[in-house]
């Protein structure tokens, strides 16, 4: 399934600064992996996975290959939502663009600029909670706006009604879509919508590279929780400098840059790991001398399903799955080994997939 990502926030803030650093990461993914011509305000990159390399030098030795198989991460299309003013959702800025923009990613990453610096002019005060807001208000005004037009309708179903009266009473109280209290028919009647304050969130708190260490982090984490009440699950810490360092450095380099900061992974990585986290994805990985790939799936599909990410005619014609999880392929050196020490298990239609397993469809003609 495709994963994006848009990033957005008011001007000044690191956003445009980050989304340099992804278009770099991009620019490096494409020398190496095919992509269509996108948009300029579009970057896809690789979701870090270690388990991919792993894979490849098993398989290379196990179908004695010269040389390791192509790999093929999962990836995350981030888009650039330009254009957020105060007043957007009534066309300041490039609102209209933006709202359209926002409408089509899978989950919305809010930066917020939570340091000083007297060179960068910055509308309003260094307040990561205002930025946050001011966001947010803009989401929910256009929501209004929607919702609104849709109830001037009065020829509708009564679940459509419903479900509509309950997101405007939300809406009206300040409120993003997401925590209205909906049934499952009234949900199903309204998702037409494709409301803005009903996506999933992450909040980006852009550091100075100063503030950029397990301490900093974790303090800034504190801070803003402390001031807003937040879960500090929807909560990411990055230097968005600093990613744009990183970008322009090999992985090796990477790795040792960031462990000269104590820390363990980028900010990049742990953007996308909690917008997995907050969209309930994994990845299932398959091997072979073709290629060696990461898919994304959402969390408790079935192997049908999953092998339908591969191709859609495989739902139909599925059989059944050769399956082997991460840890066992590895510790038995492959398919052969893991068949060989009963490891390797043959699941049905009801299977529901996990995290990391290694697969082999079986598929009909």
């Amino acid at each position: 399934m495709n994963l994006s990502v848009g990033i957005v926030g008011l001007p000044n803030v690191g956003k445009s600064t980050l989304f340099n650093a992804l278009l770099k990461k991009q620019q490096a993914l494409a020398a190496n992996y095919p992509f269509a011509t996108i948009e300029p305000n579009v970057g896809i990159v690789a979701v870090p996975d270690e388990r991919l390399v792993k894979l490849a030098e098993i398989t290379k030795d196990e179908e004695k290959m010269a040389s390791l198989p192509p790999l093929k991460p999962a990836t995350v299309e981030f888009v650039d939502i330009a254009g957020l003013v105060k007043g957007a959702s009534e066309g300041a800025g490039l609102g209209n663009k933006f709202l359209s923009h926002i409408r089509e990613v899978s989950v919305i990453a809010h930066v917020v600029r939570a340091f000083e610096d007297a060179n960068i002019i910055k509308e309003g005060a260094v307040d990561p909670k205002s930025d946050y807001e001011t966001i947010v208000t803009e989401l929910i005004l256009a929501d209004l706006q929607t919702v609104n037009k849709v109830l001037e309708n009065r020829k509708m179903e009564p679940q459509r009604k419903s479900g509509a009266e309950k997101l405007l009473a939300v809406l009206n109280e300040g409120k993003p879509a997401r925590y209205a209290v909906l049934t499952d028919e009234e949900r199903e009647m309204v998702k037409d919508l494709f409301l803005l304050s009903s996506k999933p969130e992450v909040i980006v708190l852009n550091v100075s590279e100063e503030q950029y260490t397990p301490e900093g982090i974790e303090k800034a984490i504190e801070e803003y929780v402390k001031n807003t009440g937040h879960d500090r699950e929807s909560l990411v810490v990055i230097c968005a400098k600093i990613e744009s360092d990183l970008a322009g450095l090999s992985d090796t380099e990477q790795k040792e840059y960031l462990e000269s900061m104590g820390l363990e992974k980028s900010g990049l990585e742990r953007l996308i790991q909690k917008a997995y986290d907050n969209l309930g994805l994994m990845s299932f990985l398959t091997c072979g001398e073709k290629e060696v790939r990461a898919w994304t799936i959402k969390k408790g599909l079935s192997a049908p399903l999953a092998a339908g990410e591969i191709h859609t005619d495989f739902i139909k014609k599925f059989i059944k799955a050769e399956v082997v999880s991460y840890s066992d392929f590895v510790e038995n050196n492959g398919w052969k080994g893991s068949r060989e020490k009963g490891k390797a298990r043959i699941e049905g239609k009801e299977y529901i997939m996990h995290d990391g397993d290694v697969v082999e469809f079986k598929i009909g003609s």
